[in-house]
């Protein structure tokens, strides 16, 4: 992978947003330690919540599992340098 290069390992959500998710990522990171993932998760999902509804959920780090539920079109989990990324709008299931 390239220095700086987004990778996205999977997604359903709109590639103009999966764009903003890596974009803010990167910002991120400029504005925020590279250790510092809580802050960098803070920032993705104030974003999100701004520009498309609140309801969003980051989680930023080098090694974590998870399991959840989102609505349809909102996923995307990428690497960028070091990190990996996991923003989605959560959903609940009957």
């Amino acid at each position: 992978m390239l220095e700086g290069k987004a990778m996205v390992e999977d997604s359903d959500m709109p590639v103009k947003m999966q764009v903003q998710a890596m974009a803010l990522a990167s910002q991120a990171l400029d504005l925020f330690d590279v250790v510092d993932c809580k802050s960098i998760a803070g920032h993705i999902k104030k974003e999100f919540d701004e520009r498309y509804g609140s309801g969003w959920q980051c989680v930023v780090g080098s090694n974590f599992g998870c399991f959840f539920t989102h609505s349809k079109g909102t996923f995307i989990y990428f690497q960028l340098e070091t990190l990996k990324f996991l923003v989605f709008k959560g959903s609940c299931t009957p």
